[in-house]
């Protein structure tokens, strides 16, 4: 027998899966990938990881050809020489934009109003970098709009 769930529980539940784009990414793995792929017969595996299967498409299609293995060893290079704030900063951004938490209030505040409108221009920036995709977009979007309201 079906079992009826009151509309005010659907209303509240999240059911956005868990992406890899919320996930940490480790500095670590990240070299790890990007030098094995100067050994491997396919280079782009950091880039599945970090987020950007875009690149990695392009680096398994170019991986009959030794550019990739090359952008590899220069991208493990450039990993090593950041600290992890840069490399947070660069491949973790996605999780500074879910700390950002604001109490909603019988009045608004322009401070919250301005923590999320900078929220908001964060997460444009990440949907035109192609590290987040337009349904990932919307759906924090109106999260952080909804605050305001």
């Amino acid at each position: 027998m079906a079992r009826l769930i009151p509309y005010t529980s659907l209303a509240t539940q999240d059911f956005s899966a868990p992406s890899m784009l919320s996930k940490s990414k480790n500095r670590k793995v990240a070299v790890a990938l990007a030098f094995a792929g100067m050994v491997m017969p396919v280079s782009g595996l950091h880039k599945f990881y970090l987020g950007q299967p875009i690149w990695g498409i392009l680096y398994l299609m170019l991986s009959w050809t030794p550019i990739p293995k090359v952008a590899s060893v220069v991208e493990g290079l450039w990993y090593l020489a950041q600290n992890q704030d840069e490399f947070d900063q660069n491949f973790n951004s996605t999780l500074a934009l879910e700390t950002v938490t604001v109490q909603s209030s019988a009045g608004v505040d322009p401070a919250q109003v301005g923590a999320i409108a900078d929220a908001l221009r964060q997460l444009d920036t990440l949907r035109q970098d192609g590290l987040i995709s337009e349904y990932e977009f919307e759906q924090k979007r109106r999260q952080l709009l909804d605050r305001i309201a």
